[in-house]
This record gives structure tokens, sequence and C-alpha cells, in this order.
């Protein structure tokens, strides 16, 4: 798999193992990059062994606009039956799809928290939907992992989202994984958290990504490594 956001995913797994206290070859890790884009990323001791996107951002689940991983038959299918051209079936996979969608409101996940607490059904059938599609992954990629250490919740979505975060989180109880409320509620915007209930076997953070940094790092090896 290509898959995307992959500075992302490097610096919120290495900042979990340094929030947990251990080396991140001796972790298994799940980390959400959950924003009008998103992906989750399976870290098996340091190394991404899966993730939700694929040869383009389209893949994986639901997303502010994209329709996330559907049956290839449907593109044919609608694009016969409605007499699309490619461009126009990529439009509206890409950019006429998913929270939008399904929502009728905004892609914007500020304006579906604010419609379902209006109690917009559309709005809170587009939230359970994304909750549940999330939550798949996840619990897949436990399974493909044989166990997870800590989950990590990032981007924009991922570090504001208090509904979503609680709601993918309680699909995930059997697994271990089960988060102390009122600290998930307390949350504010950059700030790093830990929402772990003391009962929980599974450790759940909140984590500013900072992709810029490690773009940064990775640019000084490169130039360094020419002037060897």
């Amino acid at each position: 798999r290509y898959g995307f956001h992959g500075t992302s995913h490097f610096y919120v797994s290495h900042r979990c193992a340094a929030k947990m206290g251990k080396p991140i070859e001796d972790l298994k890790l799940i980390t959400c990059h959950l924003g009008n884009g998103s992906s989750v990323a399976a870290v098996d001791h340091g190394k991404v062994v899966d993730t939700s996107m694929g040869f383009t951002p389209l893949d994986g689940f639901m997303m502010g606009t994209r329709s996330g991983g559907v049956d290839p038959s449907v593109v044919t299918f609608m694009m016969k039956k409605l007499g699309l051209t490619p461009d126009e079936m990529d439009t509206i996979l890409n950019k006429q799809s998913g929270v939008n969608a399904i929502s009728g409101v905004s892609s914007d996940d500020r304006d579906i928290c604010a419609a379902q607490n209006a109690g917009n059904k559309r709005a809170s059938l587009a939230h359970e939907m994304q909750a549940y599609e999330i939550a798949k992954f996840i619990g897949s990629y436990i399974a493909a992992m044989n166990g997870v250490d800590g989950i990590v919740f990032t981007g924009g979505i991922g570090e504001n989202g208090h509904w979503l975060r609680s709601r993918i989180c309680s699909y995930l109880g059997y697994m271990g994984v089960q988060i102390d409320e009122e600290l998930n509620q307390a949350t504010v915007k950059g700030a790093e958290a830990e929402l772990t209930d003391p009962s929980a076997k599974v450790r759940v953070f909140i984590l500013a990504t900072d992709e810029e940094l490690v773009i940064a790092q990775e640019t000084q090896k490169v130039v360094e490594s020419l002037q060897k």
C-alpha cells in the first residue's frame, strides 16, 4: 500500500512512545490522523505495517468530502447509469461524498457537531457512520498486530472531536480500550493529553502532530548526506 499522512503518523507514533517511556521498537501502536482527510496506521514495533489510505487518499473510511473505500462495481454502475465521465465520477467520489453528502450540512466537523446537537438526524447518522468505520479499521489493526499498547488521535478532528473520540473508543472496550470521559471533554486544541481510564489495558492519547518538523529533520539528513 502507498498511503498518506506519513510524516504525521511518524511524528505522533514516536511522540507516543516518548510519552509512554518506552522505545518505539517495543510497542504496538495505532495512530489516527483525523481531519477533512483522514487515515489510520498500524505501527508494529516502529514500522508501519498497514494504513487505511491506498494508491490515493480516497481509500479507507468516509471523510469530509471523500467516499472512502467503495465496491468498485459502484463506480462503473454509476457511470453507465448516469452517463458520467471519469472526471465527473472522480469529482463525486472525492469532493461530493463522505460526511458532507450524508449529513447534507457540511464537511466541517464543527458544523456537523452543531447540527447533531440541534437534533439533525442526518448529521447524527454521518457521525455514527464515521465513528463505526474508523473503529473497524482500528479493530482490524489490533487483530493484525495481535494486540495494541497505545492509540493516538491527532489532526483537526482527532484533537478536537470529543464526541467522535468517545464513540470510536466505545466500540473497542472489549479490546481493553476505555477512556476517562471527563478528561476527554476537558481537552483543548494543541494540548497533549492522555485519556486512559485507570481500568484500561490500552493507553489512549491526544497528540498534536508536527509534520513540518519531520520534513525539516528529513531534509537535514539529506543535506548532511550530500556534504559527506
